[in-house]
C-alpha cells in the first residue's frame, strides 16, 4: 500500500497461496521493511542540503528511470489508454509528489523516526475515505473500533495534553498530511484503476513518470532551479539514489515477489515493521530519541490498523494452487 505507508506497490486482492515456506519470502519481507524504514533516514539526510521539492524531484526521477530499466528487461510496456494516464495524473500527485514533499518538509522539523511512525497512520485515513467518498468499502463495527483506537493513538503521539503549536507540532502535521495524501490515493486507485489489465510494474513506472513531470514544473517555480547532481555532497547524492533506485525500484520488485508468494494481504503487513525499522535506524544512525508517549501512541495506532483491517484473530483462507488469482493490479503509493 505507503501500501499504507507509502511505497509503490503492485497487486491488491485477498489471495493467499497454499502455505509457502517461510524461507521463500521472509528474508525479502524483512529486507523490504528495512529498505522502506530507512527511507526516512535518507529523507532527513537529503533535506539537509536540498529543498524538499528538489529532493522529491530527484528521488522520483531516479525511481522512474529504475523502473523503466526493469520494464525494458522484462519486456513490459507502459499504458496506452489516455484514461489510464488521466487517472495516474491524480494518483501521481496525491500518491507520490505531494506526500513525498510533505515528508521532506516535515523532516526539516521532526525526527526521521517520528516521520516513520506517522507513515503508519495511512490505513486509518484510507478507511473513512473509502467508505464515505469513494464507496469502495463498508464501515463495520470492527472498522469503527479500529478507527477509534487509531485516533486515540494519533492524539497520544501528538501529546495533545502538553499543548499544541511550534515547529515540531507543525512538522508532525505535515507528516500526517503526507499519510492523508496516501489515504486519498489508495481508494482512488481501487475505484478507477483496479479493473486494468496492465501489470503493477507498468502502472507504477507510469505513475512515477507523471510525478516527475509534475515536479519538474512545480519545483522551479516554488523553490528555484534545482542544483546539479554534481553540486551535491556524496552523502546527499547517495541518499537521493537510495531513495529512488533502492526505495522505489528494488523495493518494488521485492514487494511484487512477496505478493506472488504469500498474497497481497500478508505482503501488506510489512506496514507494521516499517516504523520499527525507522525508529531503530533513526536512533542508531542519527542518535534520535523519542519521548515515551510517541512509541506508545504508535503501538495504539498499529493496534487500531490491525483491528480495522481484521488482522487480529483472522483465519488464513487456504486456496488450492492454480485456483485463485490476484485481483487486477493497482499501483499503491510509495510511502517512504
Amino acid at each position: 500500500m505507503s501500501d499504507p505507508g507509502g511505497r509503490v506497490s503492485g497487486v491488491t486482492g485477498d489471495f493467499t497461496p497454499d502455505r509457502p515456506a517461510l524461507r521463500s519470502w521472509l528474508p525479502g519481507f524483512i529486507a523490504l521493511a528495512a529498505i522502506w524504514g530507512s527511507s526516512f533516514l535518507f529523507i532527513k539526510v537529503g533535506v539537509a542540503e536540498l529543498h524538499p521539492l528538489h529532493l522529491t524531484l530527484y528521488r522520483v526521477g531516479s525511481g522512474a528511470l529504475t523502473l523503466l530499466v526493469v520494464l525494458a528487461v522484462l519486456r513490459d510496456r507502459l499504458p496506452r489508454d489516455p484514461r489510464v494516464w488521466g487517472h495516474l495524473t491524480v494518483i501521481a500527485a496525491f500518491g507520490v509528489a505531494l506526500p513525498f514533499t510533505l515528508f521532506g518538509y516535515g523532516e526539516q522539523r521532526v525526527e526521521s523516526m517520528l516521520a516513520g511512525i506517522w507513515n503508519a497512520t495511512t490505513p486509518l485515513v484510507v478507511l473513512p475515505l473509502a467508505v464515505l467518498v469513494f464507496r469502495t468499502e463498508r464501515l463495520t463495527a470492527r472498522g469503527a473500533v479500529g478507527l477509534a483506537l487509531g485516533f486515540t493513538g494519533v492524539m497520544v503521539v501528538l501529546g495533545v495534553w502538553q499543548g499544541v503549536g511550534g515547529a515540531h507540532f507543525v512538522g508532525q502535521l505535515m507528516c500526517f498530511g503526507a499519510a492523508a495524501c496516501y489515504g486519498l490515493a489508495i481508494p482512488y486507485q481501487k475505484k478507477f484503476i483496479a479493473g486494468s489489465t496492465l501489470s503493477g510494474l507498468s502502472l507504477s513506472a507510469a505513475q512515477l513518470i507523471v510525478a516527475t513531470v509534475q515536479l519538474a514544473i512545480v519545483a522551479p517555480v516554488v523553490a528555484g532551479a534545482p542544483p546539479l547532481p554534481t553540486a551535491l555532497s556524496p552523502r546527499v547524492l547517495a541518499a537521493v539514489l537510495a531513495l529512488g533506485a533502492l526505495g522505489t525500484g528494488l523495493a518494488f520488485v521485492i514487494h511484487l515477489r512477496n505478493i506472488r508468494i504469500v498474497g497481497a494481504t500478508t505482503a501488506s503487513t510489512v506496514t507494521y515493521l516499517i516504523p520499527v525499522f525507522a525508529v531503530l535506524i533513526g536512533a542508531v544512525v542519527l542518535g534520535e530519541r523519542l519521548t515515551w508517549h510517541q512509541p506508545v501512541g504508535a503501538l495504539i495506532v498499529l493496534l487500531g490498523v490491525a483491528v480495522s483491517q481484521g488482522l487480529l484473530g483472522r483465519r488464513r483462507r487456504r486456496v488450492a494452487p492454480g485456483v485463485g488469482t490476484p485481483a487486477a493490479p493497482v499501483v499503491e503509493p510509495a510511502t517512504r
